[in-house]
């Protein structure tokens, strides 16, 4: 068998890991090294020299952009299609998961999943139903202690207050809303990734039937896995003596590429020091270093190299490259935000004075709230620009507005989807009208949708008279009242 397409390409580094024995693996991948490549090429060995199944092959990433990139460097290497792959982010996995065995996670067939504002939006219903004030408990913080712990995989139950009232209540408010989830058939996002991992821990013949089917299970950016995914990945991928299943097999190879220099999640749970968790976890774990960089100048990695050093947790690695050594980094110190505008307009008129062209031009800043002084610079100066960003497909509001009905449609159950189009377009259901709905929904144990089916409806009584009479005659009918829906 020709293994020259998947070889050839690599340089040492990437060769040797992608060839490296079977058995428990970690490749410290710096930023520009081809990491993506030695994950797919890895993927395309196992399958090619060692004879692996594509079914046996598990491969788990953060962002479904890269997880298609994966998919279809794979099947340009192998020459087949990637459909028996199991390819795609924690989240994704674990919904696919849960689709297939929602008995067994104690879900209802047709589950739904909550976004952010939606999560957000249950959280107000349930602080106005305990008569708590937003203002003292704001539901963006509610929301976060409840995320923060799932993505720990903790529980209400597992939660002590320490005697404290106020840490009582979140834990309370935690218990409302899992109730609520439940009687709603809702899950957010980090239930997905808790209830797939209870989902395996709670049912051992399932999770054994998945060790011996997923004998290789790769990471991708493992520096930003959270407790949660490490813990899934263990159970799936156990360290020895756990590893070996009834027929003496190991049941998991794990094979994790992370770069605990690039870790820029820890507010989101992620844990840069899951990298040396996974060394004492896996004590008899090979270690590769993917140090040459193909993305930047020599002057751009010794300057980071620097500045890295500094961090005496890391596991250590130092970036090169054959290629150009750069232009020197230039650093000016502005004297406030305004100032630094002004001097980036001056820098970017100098470019195109000496012939270069404005689409050349990118700036960077870490917040969205910084863009407005480079903009008002930018307008002052008459220099157009454009900015990239903003609200991705999903999250506009017409698009999820019409998933809400969609989701109404598969789930009357589904209060957050109900609330959320039951006035639109405008039906003249109020607040008023919405509060009373909650709480005939609340007294029976309902959805508001059945709550609404269930009240009665109010008719119209009133006939016309005879059509010769004049309109200024005819009695007005109900339903012409703008306070009477009938």
């Amino acid at each position: 068998m020709d293994l020259s397409p998947i070889l050839n390409p690599l340089n040492d580094a990437q060769r040797a890991a992608v060839t490296a024995p079977l058995g428990p693996v970690l490749v410290l991948a710096g930023a520009g090294s081809g990491k993506t490549r030695v994950l797919t090429h890895r993927i395309a060995w196992l399958i090619q020299a060692d004879g692996v199944s594509p079914h046996g092959v598990l491969a788990v990433t953060f962002t479904n952009k890269a997880a298609g990139e994966m998919r279809s460097r794979i099947e340009r290497l192998l020459g087949m299609p990637g459909a028996s792959l199991w390819i795609g982010t924690f989240h994704g996995i674990a919904h696919r998961l849960l689709r297939i065995h929602w008995r067994e996670a104690n879900l209802t067939q047709g589950f739904q999943i909550l976004d952010s504002e939606d999560q957000q939006r249950l959280i107000r219903k349930i602080l106005k139903a305990a008569e708590l004030d937003e203002s003292r408990w704001a539901p963006r913080e509610v929301q976060w202690f409840i995320n923060n712990n799932k993505d720990e995989g903790r529980r209400p139950q597992h939660l002590k207050d320490g005697n404290d009232p106020s840490r009582a209540q979140l834990i309370r408010l935690y218990a409302a809303y899992e109730e609520a989830c439940a009687r709603n058939g809702v899950v957010d996002f980090a239930e997905l990734l808790l209830r797939a991992y209870e989902l395996w821990r709670d049912n051992p013949p399932l999770l054994a039937h998945y060790r011996r089917r997923f004998r290789h299970v790769l990471v991708d950016e493992f520096q930003d896995t959270n407790a949660i995914q490490y813990a899934w990945m263990q159970l799936l991928a156990p360290p020895a003596p756990a590893a070996a299943d009834a027929d003496g097999a190991r049941a998991g190879q794990p094979f994790v590429v992370g770069d605990d220099d690039q870790s820029v999640y820890r507010f989101r749970g992620a844990r840069a020091e899951n990298l040396q968790h996974f060394r004492r976890d896996y004590p008899q774990s090979q270690l590769f270093r993917l140090e040459q960089n193909y993305r930047s100048t020599a002057i751009i990695l010794e300057a980071a190299n620097g500045l890295i050093a500094h961090n005496a947790s890391r596991l250590g690695k130092n970036l090169w490259t054959s290629g150009a050594r750069g232009e020197p980094i230039r650093l000016y110190s502005a004297f406030n935000e305004r100032d630094e505008a002004e001097f980036v307009t001056h820098r970017i008129r100098e470019h195109v004075a000496h012939g270069g062209l404005r689409r050349e031009v990118a700036i960077l800043y870490r917040s969205n709230a910084q863009s407005r002084v480079f903009e008002e610079a930018f307008l002052s100066a008459r220099m157009p620009y454009r900015v990239y960003g903003g609200l991705r497909f999903f999250e506009r509001a017409e698009i999820k507005d019409a998933l809400a009905y969609l989701r109404l449609i598969a789930n009357r159950r589904d209060d957050a989807s109900f609330e959320r189009v039951v006035n639109l377009p405008a039906r003249g259901v109020g607040a008023k009208s919405l509060d009373a709905l909650r709480e005939a929904a609340r007294g029976a144990g309902s959805s508001l949708w059945e709550a609404a089916a269930a009240r009665p409806r109010q008719r119209c009584t009133a006939s016309w008279r005879s059509s010769s009479a004049s309109p200024a005659t005819r009695p007005r009918s109900p339903c012409t009242s703008r306070s009477t829906r009938c």
